[in-house]
């Protein structure tokens, strides 16, 4: 297939320059559960499909005192080997690997790092070095300021891949930066969102800027709402205490539903540079004002109906008196030309009835005269699982009379690329980095937008004691008054049989 994109010239500089050769990677945090799940799979990933630089070395650092034996065993926890091959790779794989134990706040466990890094790299005439930090915020400081002083490269480029959260609101946000800013440049941070690397997310650049007819319509004349919907099947299964110091709002929306949310809303970037793409997402979270708490409810699961899951107040590690948002439904409007009066409703939560990410845009009713309650068309998107794109849009059902039927055009991935590997977002998002390739990850502007959106309705709820969460039963589809609370900002539930994707619904529309 030819590549039809338009690669622009960007001045070339340590912040954007790939690295192919002469590169470690370090992962710190090495013994915790992202590291183990996510960062790990994703490195091999990279590894088995020849993607990670020529020669290059993985360190773990972590506080955990193991041997490499037992570091190897962690490494190999969550990466799955179904055939032979798989199994030789991963083999060479973890001879790359090696680990060294230390404190976060101890230059003389940082040192002993670089004696390692030193080690390795002997006989290379430069010495890049990638910084993975899968550590909780509260050490980001500390660890960052003792990498820059004991660790950084003498030759070669330092990059530092910073997970969220990246602070609780607005001022810890800005703390967090300015904490940074003496040793590191925003060229050298890559602040992961991995809904950035998710295929469907990437993908919606394509398929708003690479087809003229959703240009046309992708407006406040023909869209009526947007909505962008984040479901999990389950609690928090044991991990409540961390959850509850974030809940819902801070863990999932002010993040990775928000970051859907300005590729949508974006205007046409000059060209597909990093700083082009994120320079239009930051005009975007400008032109919304700070969320206002009459537009949004919020909930907490409890048991199941049937009493075979716990509530959230059952998890040993929550308060008793825990006030946490499991679900939180929120609008919020683009004051600017193309959106203006277009509610984006935002909607994230556990303990549901499915897993599912989906960007529904529902459009105008058609122009009245001919036809009595049609449904509306909508574009789903869904980003996972089972990624797909479809239209749902009316046709005549077949035969002598004129009854419609909603039908849908529809893009499958597993169906229509059943060949291509779909690559998780990590994968993708650690190549970005070493390709030296920003736009899937947040900018500090960006960041500082973001949270001026949400801080004051955090801080409404925070110190708003009287707010108690809609309490709604383990695997439902959250609060009893979701569905008016989505019918108020204009969404029309117009499938009252109700229509199932990709089974067509041949309920007739009266002419």
């Amino acid at each position: 297939m030819s590549d039809t994109i338009l690669h622009p010239d960007v001045a070339a500089g340590a912040g954007n320059l790939e690295l192919k050769e002469n590169t470690t990677v370090v992962v710190l945090g090495a013994s915790g559960d992202l590291a183990k799940k996510k960062t790990f799979p994703a490195l091999f990933g990279l590894y088995r499909n020849n993607f990670l630089p020529k020669d290059c070395h993985i360190v773990g650092y972590a506080r955990t005192k193991m041997d490499q034996k037992e570091y190897l065993s962690r490494i190999k926890s969550y990466i799955k080997t179904p055939v032979k091959e798989m199994e030789d790779q991963l083999d060479a794989f973890l001879k790359k690997c090696t680990y060294v134990s230390g404190q976060y706040d101890q230059d003389e466990s940082f040192q002993r790092l670089r004696d390692h890094l030193n080690e390795l790299e002997k006989g290379r005439p430069e010495n890049h070095r990638i910084f993975y930090m899968a550590l909780p915020p509260s050490v980001f400081t500390t660890v960052s300021q003792h990498l820059k002083k004991n660790c950084y490269p003498d030759r070669g480029i330092a990059r530092l891949i910073v997970e969220k959260p990246f602070g609780r609101d607005l001022q810890s946000s800005r703390d967090l930066q300015k904490s940074l800013e003496p040793d590191w440049r925003e060229e050298e941070i890559f602040r992961i969102d991995h809904y950035l690397g998710k295929e469907m997310v990437k993908n919606l650049l394509i398929l708003r800027f690479g087809n003229e007819f959703f240009g046309a319509t992708w407006n406040r004349n023909h869209i009526d709402n947007v909505q962008i919907t984040f479901k999990e099947p389950f609690g928090t299964e044991g991990r409540g205490g961390y959850f509850d110091d974030f809940g819902i709002i801070r863990d999932v929306m002010q993040n990775h539903l928000l970051q859907v949310l300005t590729i949508i809303g974006m205007e046409r970037p000059i060209s597909f540079s990093a700083e082009d793409i994120r320079d239009e997402k930051v005009r975007v979270l400008r032109g919304i004002p700070a969320i206002e708490p009459k537009n949004v409810i919020i909930g907490q699961y409890g048991k199941s109906l049937d009493g075979s899951k716990p509530g959230y107040l059952d998890d040993d590690t929550v308060p008793k008196d825990s006030r946490c948002p499991t679900f939180c439904a929120l609008a919020v409007y683009i004051k600017n030309e193309r959106w203006d009066g277009v509610p984006f409703i935002l909607k994230a939560g556990k303990a549901l009835n499915e897993q599912k990410t989906e960007i529904r845009i529902q459009f105008k009713d058609v122009t009245s005269g001919i036809f009595k309650d049609i449904p509306r068309n909508e574009l789903v998107i869904r980003v996972q699982p089972n990624e797909s794109v479809y239209i749902k849009m009316n046709s005549k059902l077949p035969g002598l009379s004129m009854q419609t039927a909603v039908t849908e055009l529809d893009l499958t991935y597993r169906r229509r690329f059943s060949d291509l590997k779909i690559p998780e977002a990590y994968e993708a998002l650690i190549l970005d980095a070493l390709k030296g390739d920003h736009s899937n990850f947040v900018r500090d502007d960006e960041l500082d937008a973001s949270w001026r959106i949400f801080t004051p309705l955090l801080h409404y709820l925070d110190e708003n004691k009287e707010i108690i969460p809609m309490e709604y039963p383990y695997g439902s589809r959250g609060p009893a008054v979701l569905d008016d609370f989505t019918a108020s900002y204009g969404y029309k539930f117009n499938d009252p049989a109700g229509y199932q994707w990709p089974v067509q619904s041949t309920l007739p529309t009266k002419l």
